[in-house]
């Protein structure tokens, strides 16, 4: 696991997350735009409540779209859950010149939504990588 350092702001947003939901919060990356959350494996059901409630009170309460990505100790399955939406056909893991690096191959006409508006989603992956499972970059194919 990469090394996350978590700020003041980041903590706060996790204790009113868990307090919420009753899920337990991993990663809290605050962006101007949204919130981004990695939850415990296996807390994604309790994170995001019956019909969507717990999510949406949290919401509600800070007022910002929040992202889910559910944490997996396996690099593979936690990037195919930090593209949400998109269907990733393949992820594969390569070491170059000591860096690890993730080829990712997901249908054409899915590539914009999973690199996202500016850039977005794609940016938010490779973060989650780096933070999460020390990969230093993620690549779209």
């Amino acid at each position: 696991m990469g090394e996350i350092r978590l700020t003041a702001e980041s903590i706060q947003y996790i204790a009113l997350f868990e307090n919420m939901t009753r899920a337990k919060i991993l990663d809290c990356i605050p962006e101007e735009e949204r919130l981004v959350y990695v939850v415990k494996q296996g807390d994604m059901g309790l994170a995001i409540g019956k019909n969507g409630e717990n999510i949406n009170r949290v919401k509600k309460a800070l007022d910002k779209p929040i992202e889910l990505v559910e944490y997996s100790e396996d690099p593979v399955t936690f990037i195919k859950n930090a593209f949400g939406p998109v269907s990733v056909s393949s992820v594969n893991l390569t070491n170059k010149n000591g860096k690890r690096l993730a080829y990712v191959e997901v249908p054409n006409k899915e590539k914009g939504l999973a690199i996202g508006r500016n850039g977005k989603n794609i940016e938010k992956v490779k973060m989650l990588a780096r933070r999460h499972h020390t990969i230093e970059d993620v690549i779209l194919q």
